[in-house]
């Protein structure tokens, strides 16, 4: 519980590295780090509830995201993101770093489909209007450039975590 409370500081703190420019913050996804390796190190319960939590709390603490419809796909995205690489770590942790790049890869493309599938409704609710267009355009045309990111960030934190001994996966 007490890492997941520090994976959901990292998420509120890291996208100030962005500054103030919700269109890199938005490019770069900051936030989606730590969730994704709160899920690999906390297992996919505690991933699926900091992945959920982190994006509302970051909302309502700093407006940014703004809470609809950005935050709460957000949540669903996030929380998609925890669960499904919780739930395939514990699969493919025995492969290393293969075992990471299968499980991290399946959970983005896991959560940026949930993200596709509950924005219609957000976006909808939020007055603003969602195609398929938009959902190819901002679910991952723009969002190369933080998934590089994260496909090399991740990996190497997670990496560095089990050669110090201080994580070494789910065990359930």
């Amino acid at each position: 519980m007490v890492l997941s409370a520090l994976f959901i500081a990292i998420g509120l703190v890291l996208p100030f590295l962005t500054g103030s420019n919700p269109t890199i913050a938005k490019i770069m996804s900051p936030m989606h780090i730590p969730i994704l390796l709160c899920g690999m190190v906390c297992g996919w319960k505690y991933g699926l509830l900091t992945g959920i939590i982190t994006p509302l709390l970051r909302s309502l603490l700093f407006g940014m995201p703004v809470l609809m419809p950005n935050a709460v796909g957000m949540a669903f995205e996030l929380g998609t993101y925890g669960l499904v690489i919780g739930l395939l770590y514990i699969i493919f942790r025995k492969k290393g770093i293969v075992g990471i790049y299968i499980s991290l890869i399946i959970a983005i493309i896991a959560g940026r489909i949930v993200w596709g599938l509950i924005s219609p409704l957000t976006y909808g609710i939020a007055g603003d209007e969602f195609s398929f267009a938009v959902f190819l355009a901002k679910g991952f045309t723009n969002q190369i450039p933080g998934t590089i990111t994260t496909l090399i960030i991740v990996p190497l934190i997670m990496v560095a975590l089990l050669k110090a001994g201080l994580a070494d996966g789910p065990e359930k």
